[in-house]
C-alpha cells in the first residue's frame, strides 16, 4: 500500500494502531466482496488529521473513509442523503455507524479537474440550493444523527466557546472579537426575521468537494452543520473570488420560490456571509484525538474567529 501523509508527516491517526488498522482493512475486505470489486492495483491510504481514506483501484475506484470523533455522524448523513436527495449526493456501498467508517463509489471527475466558467458556478449554485430546501423540513432528524447544531440560535453561545476556549488568539484579538459581539447577536436577529429556514450547511463548499460529470455530486460532508442556509454561500465565493453578485443572486434565486423578494434575500445573504464563519470554526475542532504535535485545530479556529472582523463581499 502506499501511504500519504500529505504536509501531516507528524499526524497522529488510528492506522497507527495496529489492531484498528486490521478491523477497518478486514471491513472494508468484507464490503468489497459484498460488492464484486475486483482490484486492479496497489490501495492507496491518504492520512490527515482529520480522515484516513483508502482508495481501492478498480474498474471504478472505491473509496473507505474513516472519521474522527468530531465528526462521526458522517456515514450515517451521507447514508441519510442518498435516501432524502439522492440525484444530488454519492450513495455509499456501505456504512458503519458505530465506528463511522463509510465505503463508497467514485463519483467520476472533480470539478476542481474541469474548466469553470460563471456559468458552471451558477448552474452548481442553483442546485445545491434546491439541495438545502429539500432539506429544510429534515433538520431535527439530521441534529438527531449527530450533525452538530449551529442554528441562528446557537451561533451567540458557539462564538462565546470558541473565543473562550481558544489558546492562539492575542489579547488583542479576543478583545476586539469581545467587543463584536453585541454586533453579532444583532445579524443573528435581523436574519431570522426574514424567515429563511435552517437547513444543512456543507460549511466547505468548493472546488475539491464536487464531482462534475454527469450531474454536481456534493460529497465530503464531515465539515456540516445544521445552520442557516446561506451560511453555506461564504466558502464557494471566498475560494471564486470574483463574479460575487452574479452568482450569489444564481443561489438565491431558488429561494424566491418560496415568496421572498430578491432585495431580503441580498441583505439575508449579506449578513449569513458574516455569520458564516463560525461554521469554519467549529468544524477545525473535529480532528482525531492527539492528531498532531501542534494545535493545527486552535490555529483553524482562531482564523476563523478573525475573519468575522472581515467586511462581506456581497
Amino acid at each position: 500500500m502506499q501511504i500519504d501523509r500529505g504536509s501531516y508527516t507528524d499526524a497522529r491517526t488510528p492506522w497507527e494502531d495496529a489492531d484498528w488498522r486490521a478491523e477497518a482493512l478486514t471491513w472494508l475486505d468484507t464490503q468489497l466482496a459484498e460488492v464484486g470489486v475486483e482490484e486492479t492495483g496497489p490501495r492507496r491510504v491518504r492520512l490527515r488529521p482529520w480522515s484516513v481514506i483508502v482508495r481501492v483501484e478498480a474498474a471504478r475506484p472505491v473509496w473507505f473513509k474513516a472519521n474522527p470523533p468530531g465528526s462521526a455522524f458522517e456515514p450515517a448523513l451521507m447514508a441519510r442523503l442518498a435516501e432524502l436527495v439522492p440525484e444530488h449526493v454519492l450513495t455509499p456501498y456501505a456504512v458503519d455507524v458505530g465506528r463511522a467508517w463509510s465505503l463508497s463509489p467514485d463519483g467520476g471527475g472533480l470539478l476542481r479537474d474541469v474548466e469553470r466558467t460563471a456559468e458552471t458556478w451558477e448552474t452548481l449554485l442553483s442546485q445545491y440550493a434546491e439541495l438545502q430546501r429539500k432539506l429544510a423540513d429534515h433538520v431535527d432528524e439530521l441534529i438527531g444523527l449527530g450533525v452538530p447544531d449551529a442554528r441562528l440560535a446557537k451561533l451567540p453561545d458557539i462564538f462565546d466557546r470558541a473565543v473562550t476556549a481558544n489558546q492562539t488568539l492575542t489579547a488583542e484579538q479576543r478583545e476586539v472579537l469581545h467587543k463584536l459581539r453585541p454586533q453579532l447577536v444583532d445579524w443573528c436577529a435581523e436574519l431570522a426575521t426574514f424567515g429563511i429556514p435552517d437547513t444543512l450547511d456543507h460549511a466547505d463548499l468548493h472546488e475539491n468537494q464536487v464531482f462534475a460529470c454527469d450531474r454536481f455530486t456534493f460529497f465530503d460532508w464531515g465539515d456540516a452543520t445544521v445552520s442557516h442556509a446561506f451560511c453555506s454561500l461564504l466558502v464557494p465565493l471566498q475560494r471564486i473570488g470574483t463574479d460575487h453578485a452574479r452568482l450569489r443572486d444564481a443561489y438565491l434565486a431558488p429561494w424566491t420560490d418560496d415568496g421572498h423578494a430578491l432585495a431580503d434575500l441580498r441583505r439575508a445573504a449579506h449578513l449569513a456571509w458574516r455569520l458564516g464563519p463560525l461554521g469554519r470554526a467549529a468544524s477545525w475542532g473535529r480532528l482525531f484525538p492527539g492528531a498532531y504535535n501542534t494545535p493545527i485545530g486552535d490555529a483553524g479556529i482562531a482564523e476563523a474567529l478573525l475573519g468575522l472582523l472581515e467586511p462581506a463581499r456581497i
